[in-house]
């Protein structure tokens, strides 16, 4: 399988994802706790079909010490008792974030409420964009059909 365009070679797919690069950087740089935003990125990418980075972050996480069990979970963290009650929040809210389409009501009061428990304005701040910012990248991937499974841990710096 190829990629459609070579998106990362392009000079104007460069100049785009160098912004979203720099969003991203500010997001992994603040008080979330990096654990959850490896959860978050995997679900949104799972949600989204995106095989790209379903692989980058999972693969991410387990290099950073996640287990399998929990990476395996991630998909039916519903039924799954691995997860702590913040990344279960943050993982609804990531949902339903991803799924603004499948919900006329976008996301629910109780998700956000459930959310700000556990997390400070900072952290929401942070978990918001970072729900933006997988979906964009998710995105761009799909749109792209860029192969997954090549990836390494700590490729992109």
């Amino acid at each position: 399988m190829d990629a459609r365009l070579n998106y990362f070679g392009n000079a104007f797919g460069a100049k785009v994802l160098k912004h979203i690069n720099s969003a991203n950087k500010v997001v992994s740089d603040s008080t979330l706790p990096h654990t959850t935003q490896e959860l978050v990125k995997i679900r949104a990418s799972q949600i989204n079909g995106c095989g790209f980075c379903t692989d980058m972050h999972t693969k991410d996480a387990a290099h950073a010490g996640e287990t399998q069990q929990r990476l395996n979970l991630v998909a039916a963290w519903r039924e799954a008792t691995a997860f702590t009650d913040a990344e279960r929040a943050a993982l609804e809210l990531a949902e339903q974030g991803t799924r603004l389409a499948d919900a006329a009501g976008g996301v629910t009061d109780e998700a956000w409420a459930n959310a700000a428990k556990h997390f400070d304005e900072d952290q929401l701040a942070a978990l918001i964009s970072l729900i933006a910012v997988i979906n964009a990248y998710n995105r761009i991937n799909v749109i792209n059909q860029q192969p997954a499974g090549d990836y390494q841990p700590g490729q992109f710096g």
